[in-house]
């Protein structure tokens, strides 16, 4: 049974799992798409949720943090069915450029 649904970063799942032949290959596949350090995308996690951007659900800033988006056309990109406006893009722009 399902208690709790919780988005999660890619670096997350690679973190949270085993040493199994199958896990091991699976965190290798991972690292082919994303670099990085699961404490730094933690944070940013935490920092784009910080935003209190309403539009902005945790599902998104998975994908943020994920994809690490350079510019507004990437964000839109990444997250296609929210409509930032200017004030959003540049504050979502700020927190990645900072990881």
């Amino acid at each position: 049974m399902i208690k709790n649904q919780t988005a999660l970063t890619l670096l997350e799942v690679a973190d949270l799992a085993g040493d199994t032949e199958k896990e091991r290959k699976m965190k290798d596949f991972i690292k082919l798409f994303v670099k990085g350090d699961v404490k730094k995308a933690k944070e940013m996690k935490e920092e784009l949720a910080g935003l209190n951007i309403l539009k902005l659900k945790e599902e998104g800033i998975v994908k943020i943090v994920d994809f690490k988006p350079t510019d507004a056309a990437d964000l839109t990109k990444i997250v296609p069915d929210v409509s930032f406006d200017q004030d959003e893009v540049n504050k979502i722009l700020e927190v990645v450029k900072k990881y």
